[in-house]
C-alpha cells in the first residue's frame, strides 16, 4: 500500500484526469456496450478497466485496495499519455478523432468537457 502522501497525491491526479461523473461514465459504459441485439446488464457494461474506474469514483480514499491503487496508476498514465497526443497534428479522419476520445471516456475522461 502507498503511504499517505503518495495515496493523496494519486487520489488528486485521478480526480483531475477522470472528470466524468460516476453516472455520466456509468451511461457512457452502457451506451458503448449497447449492440444492436444485445446489452449487457449494467453492472457488466464497459470494458473491465472502466468498470474498475467506476467502482473507485464510487469509494471513498480510506475504501481503496492495492488493486484500485494500480488501476488509479494505470488511468492517470494511459490518460496523461492520450491527452498529450492531442498536441500533436489533427486527426486526419474525424473517426480517428472520435476513436480516441471514445477510448478516453471509457477511462472516465471526456476531452471535450471544461
Amino acid at each position: 500500500m502507498a503511504d499517505a502522501l503518495e495515496l493523496d497525491a494519486l487520489w488528486e491526479d485521478f480526480h483531475r484526469v477522470v472528470n466524468m461523473t460516476s453516472a455520466e461514465l456509468a451511461a457512457w459504459l452502457r451506451v458503448r456496450d449497447a449492440h444492436e441485439e444485445t446489452e449487457p446488464l449494467p453492472e457488466d457494461a464497459g470494458s473491465p478497466t472502466g468498470q474498475h474506474v467506476l467502482s473507485i469514483l464510487q469509494k471513498r480514499r480510506t475504501d481503496l485496495t492495492d488493486d484500485d491503487i494500480r488501476v488509479m496508476h494505470k488511468v492517470v498514465d494511459t490518460v496523461g499519455d492520450l491527452v498529450d497526443m492531442e498536441d500533436e497534428p489533427e486527426p486526419e479522419t474525424a473517426s480517428e478523432d472520435t476513436g480516441r476520445r471514445h477510448r478516453l471516456m471509457t477511462l472516465g475522461h471526456d476531452p471535450l468537457k471544461p
